[in-house]
Protein backbone atom coordinates (compact mmCIF):
# COMPACT_ATOMS: atom_id res chain seq x y z
CA UNK A 1 0.00 0.00 0.00
CA UNK A 2 2.91 2.50 -0.17
CA UNK A 3 1.78 3.81 -3.79
CA UNK A 4 -0.43 5.88 -2.79
CA UNK A 5 -0.55 9.76 -3.57
CA UNK A 6 2.54 11.64 -1.70
CA UNK A 7 1.07 13.55 1.32
CA UNK A 8 0.30 17.57 0.48
CA UNK A 9 -0.70 18.91 3.94
CA UNK A 10 0.22 17.08 6.75
CA UNK A 11 -0.18 20.10 9.42
CA UNK A 12 -2.98 17.81 11.08
CA UNK A 13 -0.44 15.06 11.87
CA UNK A 14 2.16 17.58 12.98
CA UNK A 15 -0.44 19.39 15.28
CA UNK A 16 -1.09 15.86 16.76
CA UNK A 17 2.59 15.72 17.47
CA UNK A 18 2.92 19.09 18.99
CA UNK A 19 5.20 20.01 16.13
CA UNK A 20 5.55 23.69 14.78
CA UNK A 21 2.66 24.83 12.26
CA UNK A 22 1.86 27.83 9.62
CA UNK A 23 -2.21 27.68 11.03
CA UNK A 24 -4.24 25.29 13.45
CA UNK A 25 -5.44 22.21 11.35
CA UNK A 26 -9.42 22.13 11.37
CA UNK A 27 -11.88 19.08 10.70
CA UNK A 28 -15.54 18.26 12.14
CA UNK A 29 -16.24 15.43 13.42
CA UNK A 30 -19.34 13.80 11.65
CA UNK A 31 -17.87 16.34 8.80
CA UNK A 32 -19.86 13.62 6.40
CA UNK A 33 -23.20 14.26 7.08
CA UNK A 34 -26.79 14.91 6.72
CA UNK A 35 -26.34 18.56 6.72
CA UNK A 36 -24.47 18.60 3.20
CA UNK A 37 -27.49 17.82 0.52
CA UNK A 38 -25.36 16.03 -1.30
CA UNK A 39 -24.51 13.01 1.62
CA UNK A 40 -28.42 13.37 1.76
CA UNK A 41 -28.99 12.91 -1.67
CA UNK A 42 -26.28 9.83 -2.01
CA UNK A 43 -27.63 8.65 1.20
CA UNK A 44 -31.43 8.81 0.05
CA UNK A 45 -33.72 5.56 0.18
CA UNK A 46 -30.20 3.50 0.92
CA UNK A 47 -30.27 1.29 3.71
CA UNK A 48 -27.44 2.73 6.14
CA UNK A 49 -25.37 -0.16 7.56
CA UNK A 50 -25.48 -1.12 3.80
CA UNK A 51 -24.26 2.00 2.69
CA UNK A 52 -21.21 1.43 5.35
CA UNK A 53 -20.51 -1.85 3.61
CA UNK A 54 -19.81 -0.12 0.61
CA UNK A 55 -16.17 0.88 -0.18
CA UNK A 56 -17.32 3.64 -3.18
CA UNK A 57 -20.32 5.17 -1.36
CA UNK A 58 -18.37 5.70 2.12
CA UNK A 59 -15.64 6.97 0.05
CA UNK A 60 -17.37 8.92 -2.05
CA UNK A 61 -19.24 10.69 1.42
CA UNK A 62 -15.70 11.13 2.98
CA UNK A 63 -14.22 13.16 -0.08
CA UNK A 64 -18.07 15.56 -0.29
CA UNK A 65 -16.76 17.44 2.65
CA UNK A 66 -13.22 18.51 1.11
CA UNK A 67 -15.06 19.19 -2.11
CA UNK A 68 -16.49 21.99 -0.70
CA UNK A 69 -14.35 23.00 2.34
CA UNK A 70 -10.64 23.53 3.36
CA UNK A 71 -10.52 20.76 5.83
CA UNK A 72 -6.81 19.68 7.18
CA UNK A 73 -7.85 15.68 7.96
CA UNK A 74 -10.34 13.47 6.74
CA UNK A 75 -12.43 11.04 8.39
CA UNK A 76 -13.57 7.71 6.74
CA UNK A 77 -17.41 7.30 6.78
CA UNK A 78 -18.12 4.55 8.62
CA UNK A 79 -19.88 3.85 12.09
CA UNK A 80 -18.73 2.64 15.90
CA UNK A 81 -21.64 -0.58 15.66
CA UNK A 82 -19.60 -2.64 12.78
CA UNK A 83 -17.81 -3.72 15.51
CA UNK A 84 -20.99 -5.14 17.66
CA UNK A 85 -22.15 -6.36 13.77
CA UNK A 86 -18.85 -8.45 13.73
CA UNK A 87 -19.21 -9.90 17.04
CA UNK A 88 -22.95 -11.71 15.62
CA UNK A 89 -25.08 -8.68 17.07
CA UNK A 90 -28.20 -7.60 14.39
CA UNK A 91 -28.51 -3.32 14.42
CA UNK A 92 -30.57 -1.39 12.18
CA UNK A 93 -30.47 2.27 11.36
CA UNK A 94 -34.43 3.27 12.71
CA UNK A 95 -35.21 6.66 11.15
CA UNK A 96 -35.98 9.08 13.97
CA UNK A 97 -34.64 6.31 16.61
CA UNK A 98 -31.31 5.75 15.50
CA UNK A 99 -29.22 2.45 15.71
CA UNK A 100 -31.44 -0.40 17.67
CA UNK A 101 -30.25 -3.78 18.74
CA UNK A 102 -33.70 -6.00 18.30
CA UNK A 103 -31.92 -8.20 20.26
CA UNK A 104 -29.44 -7.03 23.18
CA UNK A 105 -27.58 -8.49 26.14
CA UNK A 106 -29.93 -8.68 29.17
CA UNK A 107 -27.97 -11.12 31.32
CA UNK A 108 -24.37 -12.41 31.52
CA UNK A 109 -25.22 -15.77 29.54
CA UNK A 110 -25.81 -13.66 26.52
CA UNK A 111 -22.26 -13.20 26.05
CA UNK A 112 -22.18 -16.77 24.70
CA UNK A 113 -24.17 -15.31 21.84
CA UNK A 114 -21.16 -12.74 20.82
CA UNK A 115 -18.08 -14.52 18.33
CA UNK A 116 -15.40 -14.20 20.62
CA UNK A 117 -12.64 -14.56 18.09
CA UNK A 118 -13.70 -12.27 15.18
CA UNK A 119 -11.53 -12.16 12.01
CA UNK A 120 -11.59 -8.62 11.41
CA UNK A 121 -10.02 -9.02 7.50
CA UNK A 122 -13.20 -11.28 6.70
CA UNK A 123 -15.98 -9.37 8.89
CA UNK A 124 -14.35 -5.78 8.56
CA UNK A 125 -12.62 -5.60 5.32
CA UNK A 126 -15.54 -3.84 3.71
CA UNK A 127 -14.15 -0.97 5.92
CA UNK A 128 -10.18 -1.91 5.28
CA UNK A 129 -11.38 -1.39 1.65
CA UNK A 130 -13.09 1.91 2.10
CA UNK A 131 -10.02 2.85 3.25
CA UNK A 132 -7.77 2.07 1.32
CA UNK A 133 -10.05 3.01 -1.91
CA UNK A 134 -10.12 6.70 -0.31
CA UNK A 135 -6.24 7.05 0.25
CA UNK A 136 -5.83 6.64 -3.37
CA UNK A 137 -9.07 8.80 -4.12
CA UNK A 138 -7.90 11.47 -1.72
CA UNK A 139 -4.78 12.14 -3.95
CA UNK A 140 -2.43 13.06 -0.61
CA UNK A 141 -4.72 16.42 -0.26
CA UNK A 142 -4.75 16.03 3.67
CA UNK A 143 -4.55 12.98 6.25
CA UNK A 144 -6.80 10.09 6.50
CA UNK A 145 -7.96 9.34 10.19
CA UNK A 146 -9.52 5.82 11.03
CA UNK A 147 -11.74 5.47 14.04
CA UNK A 148 -13.38 2.92 16.25
CA UNK A 149 -15.76 3.21 19.73
CA UNK A 150 -14.28 2.55 22.78
CA UNK A 151 -15.00 -0.63 25.24
CA UNK A 152 -17.63 0.92 27.79
CA UNK A 153 -19.56 2.79 24.58
CA UNK A 154 -19.89 0.07 22.54
CA UNK A 155 -20.80 -2.35 25.60
CA UNK A 156 -23.75 0.30 26.65
CA UNK A 157 -25.24 0.32 23.15
CA UNK A 158 -25.04 -3.67 23.18
CA UNK A 159 -27.01 -4.28 26.70
CA UNK A 160 -29.17 -0.87 26.29
CA UNK A 161 -30.12 -1.66 22.96
CA UNK A 162 -30.08 1.60 21.44
CA UNK A 163 -29.35 5.19 22.45
CA UNK A 164 -30.90 6.47 26.34
CA UNK A 165 -31.16 8.90 28.67
CA UNK A 166 -29.67 7.24 31.67
CA UNK A 167 -28.20 3.98 30.22
CA UNK A 168 -29.71 2.46 33.35
CA UNK A 169 -29.66 -1.38 31.67
CA UNK A 170 -26.07 -0.95 30.90
CA UNK A 171 -24.72 0.78 33.92
CA UNK A 172 -27.03 -2.32 36.15
CA UNK A 173 -24.67 -5.06 34.39
CA UNK A 174 -21.12 -2.45 35.88
CA UNK A 175 -22.47 -2.87 39.32
CA UNK A 176 -24.22 -6.12 39.94
CA UNK A 177 -21.81 -8.32 37.06
CA UNK A 178 -18.37 -6.53 37.33
CA UNK A 179 -17.23 -9.79 36.19
CA UNK A 180 -19.06 -10.51 32.84
CA UNK A 181 -18.88 -6.69 31.89
CA UNK A 182 -15.17 -6.91 32.23
CA UNK A 183 -15.28 -10.28 29.75
CA UNK A 184 -17.10 -8.16 27.18
CA UNK A 185 -15.08 -5.24 28.02
CA UNK A 186 -11.74 -7.24 27.32
CA UNK A 187 -13.78 -9.18 24.16
CA UNK A 188 -14.35 -5.57 22.57
CA UNK A 189 -10.77 -4.43 23.17
CA UNK A 190 -9.25 -7.07 21.40
CA UNK A 191 -11.39 -6.92 18.80
CA UNK A 192 -10.85 -2.74 18.61
CA UNK A 193 -7.11 -3.43 18.42
CA UNK A 194 -7.10 -5.56 15.32
CA UNK A 195 -9.51 -3.24 13.68
CA UNK A 196 -7.68 -0.73 14.18
CA UNK A 197 -4.48 -2.48 13.04
CA UNK A 198 -6.46 -3.23 10.16
CA UNK A 199 -7.22 -0.08 9.62
CA UNK A 200 -3.50 1.59 9.27
CA UNK A 201 -2.86 -1.41 7.25
CA UNK A 202 -4.94 -0.07 4.92
CA UNK A 203 -3.57 3.48 4.53
CA UNK A 204 -5.63 5.31 7.77
CA UNK A 205 -2.86 8.13 8.72
CA UNK A 206 -4.30 8.74 12.76
CA UNK A 207 -6.57 6.92 14.58
CA UNK A 208 -9.69 8.26 16.85
CA UNK A 209 -10.93 6.41 19.83
CA UNK A 210 -14.57 7.66 20.67
CA UNK A 211 -15.86 7.28 24.16
CA UNK A 212 -18.91 9.06 23.61
CA UNK A 213 -20.79 7.55 26.95
CA UNK A 214 -17.71 8.47 29.13
CA UNK A 215 -19.93 11.32 30.64
CA UNK A 216 -22.51 8.48 31.92
CA UNK A 217 -20.16 7.08 34.56
CA UNK A 218 -18.83 8.87 37.54
CA UNK A 219 -15.10 9.03 38.07
CA UNK A 220 -14.73 4.99 39.92
CA UNK A 221 -16.57 3.59 37.09
CA UNK A 222 -14.65 5.50 34.68
CA UNK A 223 -11.43 4.01 36.43
CA UNK A 224 -12.48 0.99 36.65
CA UNK A 225 -14.42 0.17 33.28
CA UNK A 226 -13.34 2.46 30.77
CA UNK A 227 -9.84 4.01 31.30
CA UNK A 228 -8.02 0.41 31.64
CA UNK A 229 -9.17 -0.42 28.35
CA UNK A 230 -8.68 2.79 27.16
CA UNK A 231 -5.10 2.37 27.95
CA UNK A 232 -4.68 -1.19 26.59
CA UNK A 233 -5.76 -0.21 22.88
CA UNK A 234 -3.31 2.77 22.63
CA UNK A 235 -0.39 0.40 24.31
CA UNK A 236 -1.16 -2.59 22.09
CA UNK A 237 -1.94 -0.65 18.79
CA UNK A 238 1.33 1.42 19.35
CA UNK A 239 3.38 -1.50 20.27
CA UNK A 240 1.99 -3.48 17.63
CA UNK A 241 3.43 -0.47 14.70
CA UNK A 242 6.45 -0.17 16.43
CA UNK A 243 7.76 -3.42 15.46
CA UNK A 244 6.01 -2.57 11.87
CA UNK A 245 8.22 0.81 11.94
CA UNK A 246 4.95 3.28 11.54
CA UNK A 247 4.31 6.31 13.91
CA UNK A 248 0.68 6.96 13.40
CA UNK A 249 -0.61 9.27 16.02
CA UNK A 250 -3.87 8.62 18.38
CA UNK A 251 -6.64 10.65 19.27
CA UNK A 252 -8.99 9.80 22.34
CA UNK A 253 -12.19 11.43 22.82
CA UNK A 254 -14.01 10.47 25.98
CA UNK A 255 -17.39 13.13 26.21
CA UNK A 256 -17.84 14.79 29.17
CA UNK A 257 -15.21 12.81 31.09
CA UNK A 258 -14.13 15.98 32.91
CA UNK A 259 -12.67 14.07 35.90
CA UNK A 260 -10.26 12.04 33.50
CA UNK A 261 -9.04 14.75 32.03
CA UNK A 262 -5.36 14.30 33.28
CA UNK A 263 -5.61 10.54 33.65
CA UNK A 264 -6.40 10.84 29.80
CA UNK A 265 -2.97 12.49 28.89
CA UNK A 266 -1.37 9.77 30.53
CA UNK A 267 -2.83 7.16 28.09
CA UNK A 268 -0.43 6.31 25.63
CA UNK A 269 -2.72 8.77 23.14
CA UNK A 270 -1.11 11.74 21.14
CA UNK A 271 -4.29 13.90 21.10
CA UNK A 272 -7.12 14.21 23.73
CA UNK A 273 -10.34 15.27 22.68
CA UNK A 274 -12.54 17.64 24.61
CA UNK A 275 -16.62 18.70 24.37
CA UNK A 276 -17.11 21.91 24.80
CA UNK A 277 -18.20 21.78 28.47
CA UNK A 278 -14.17 21.97 29.38
CA UNK A 279 -12.90 25.65 29.32
CA UNK A 280 -9.89 25.46 27.24
CA UNK A 281 -6.95 27.07 29.56
CA UNK A 282 -7.49 24.84 32.11
CA UNK A 283 -7.74 21.61 30.09
CA UNK A 284 -4.26 23.03 28.95
CA UNK A 285 -2.83 23.87 32.87
CA UNK A 286 -4.72 20.24 33.39
CA UNK A 287 -3.30 18.21 31.10
CA UNK A 288 0.37 19.80 31.73
CA UNK A 289 1.46 19.99 28.44
CA UNK A 290 2.01 16.40 27.91
CA UNK A 291 -0.43 16.20 24.99
CA UNK A 292 -2.11 18.22 21.77
CA UNK A 293 -5.67 18.93 22.15
CA UNK A 294 -8.52 18.60 20.15
CA UNK A 295 -11.74 20.30 19.92
CA UNK A 296 -13.74 21.97 21.62
CA UNK A 297 -16.54 24.15 20.34
CA UNK A 298 -19.93 23.80 21.13
CA UNK A 299 -21.61 22.79 17.44
CA UNK A 300 -24.28 25.18 18.40
CA UNK A 301 -22.29 27.96 17.70
CA UNK A 302 -22.94 27.12 13.78
CA UNK A 303 -26.66 28.77 14.90
CA UNK A 304 -24.65 32.55 15.44
CA UNK A 305 -24.12 34.62 12.92
CA UNK A 306 -20.93 34.07 10.99
CA UNK A 307 -19.20 37.34 12.32
CA UNK A 308 -20.08 35.90 16.07
CA UNK A 309 -18.44 32.39 14.59
CA UNK A 310 -15.44 34.41 13.55
CA UNK A 311 -15.41 35.83 17.74
CA UNK A 312 -15.72 32.78 19.39
CA UNK A 313 -13.34 30.96 17.04
CA UNK A 314 -10.65 33.65 18.09
CA UNK A 315 -11.85 33.57 21.68
CA UNK A 316 -10.87 29.44 21.54
CA UNK A 317 -7.58 29.58 19.87
CA UNK A 318 -6.21 32.04 22.28
CA UNK A 319 -7.14 29.52 25.10
CA UNK A 320 -5.83 26.56 23.54
CA UNK A 321 -2.99 28.64 22.12
CA UNK A 322 -1.57 27.54 18.50
CA UNK A 323 0.75 24.89 19.26
CA UNK A 324 -0.47 21.25 19.25
CA UNK A 325 -3.69 22.12 19.02
CA UNK A 326 -6.54 21.02 16.59
CA UNK A 327 -9.57 22.93 15.98
CA UNK A 328 -12.73 20.92 16.14
CA UNK A 329 -16.06 21.07 17.45
CA UNK A 330 -16.88 19.53 20.81
CA UNK A 331 -19.30 16.76 19.28
CA UNK A 332 -20.75 16.24 16.11
CA UNK A 333 -22.20 18.58 13.52
CA UNK A 334 -26.23 18.09 13.72
CA UNK A 335 -28.02 17.82 10.78
CA UNK A 336 -29.94 20.93 10.33
CA UNK A 337 -26.75 23.04 10.99
CA UNK A 338 -26.19 25.69 7.46
CA UNK A 339 -22.94 24.52 5.48
CA UNK A 340 -21.67 28.10 4.90
CA UNK A 341 -21.67 28.41 8.88
CA UNK A 342 -19.08 25.18 8.63
CA UNK A 343 -16.98 27.23 5.91
CA UNK A 344 -17.03 30.68 8.51
CA UNK A 345 -15.35 27.86 11.24
CA UNK A 346 -13.04 26.64 8.76
CA UNK A 347 -12.11 29.78 7.14
CA UNK A 348 -12.05 31.59 10.56
CA UNK A 349 -9.75 28.91 12.25
CA UNK A 350 -6.98 29.55 9.44
CA UNK A 351 -7.06 32.92 9.12
CA UNK A 352 -6.71 33.92 13.05
CA UNK A 353 -4.65 31.17 13.91
CA UNK A 354 -2.08 32.13 11.17
CA UNK A 355 -1.86 35.74 12.64
CA UNK A 356 -1.42 34.47 15.78
CA UNK A 357 1.14 32.48 14.85
CA UNK A 358 2.75 35.20 12.75
CA UNK A 359 2.78 37.52 15.16
CA UNK A 360 4.55 35.14 17.70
Amino acid sequence: TDDFPQLQNDTFLRAARGEETEHVPVWCMRQAGRYLPEFRESRAGKDFFDTCRSPEACCELTLQPLRRFPFDAAIIFSDILVIPQAMGMDVQMVAGKGPTFPDPLKEPEDLQRLQAKVDVDKELGYVFKAITLTRHKIEGKVPLIGFTGAPWTLMSYMIEGGGSRTFSKAKRWLYRHPEASHMLLRMLTDVIVEYLLGQVAAGAQALQVFESHAGILGPVEFQEFSLPYLRDIARCVKEKLKDAGKDIPMIVFAKDAHYGLEDLSQSHYEVVGLDWTIDPRSARERTGGKVSLQGNMDPCAFYAPKERISDIVKKMLEGFGTRGYIANLGHGLYPDMDPESVGAFVEAVHQHSKQMIKQK
